[in-house]
């Protein structure tokens, strides 16, 4: 099998695009944000008061460094936690107003930039990737992709 032929160096080159695309897009507007922050973001406000590991499920992020990026995004002002009155050890997060006006600026950046992961692909072929793309990480069988073994995935 030729290494340009293997689907994990092929969506390894993949997420490299996708984040230097991502990346470039944003420093263009002048906002610093990365894409795990910005699904981070979009995801509280779909999500008001979403605790940190159902964050991270949501995501597909780590449960052990989501608070790195909740953190971050605490720190720019656009979200904040407050004490989970059901389950104490827990904190909701919920966006502020900052928080809102950033992520209602990049959304249309953000979707915008969609077309250009692709470039090489036709409508009909991204909606064909998007769709495999859905399939190849659903969970099956009641696992998650992260829980199989390497032989299994």
């Amino acid at each position: 099998m030729s290494l340009n032929t293997m689907p994990g160096h092929l969506i390894r080159r993949l997420h490299q695009t996708s984040t230097a695309v991502f990346s470039e897009r944003m420093k263009f507007a002048g906002i610093d944000m990365t894409s795990v922050q910005f699904a981070a973001l979009h995801t509280i406000c779909e999500i008001p008061g979403i605790d940190q590991a159902s964050l991270a499920q949501q995501i597909a992020y780590d449960r052990a460094t989501i608070g790195g990026v909740v953190d971050r995004l605490e720190r720019k002002g656009w979200v904040t936690r407050t004490v989970n009155p059901q389950d104490k050890r827990a904190r909701q997060i919920t966006l502020t107003v900052q928080g809102y006006d950033t992520l209602q600026k990049v959304v249309p950046i953000v979707t915008a930039l969609q077309s250009d992961i692709l470039v090489g692909l036709s409508d009909a072929e991204r909606a064909q990737f998007i769709m495999l793309a859905i399939k190849a990480t659903s969970p099956r069988d009641g696992f998650e992709h992260s829980q199989r073994s390497a032989t299994t995935a």
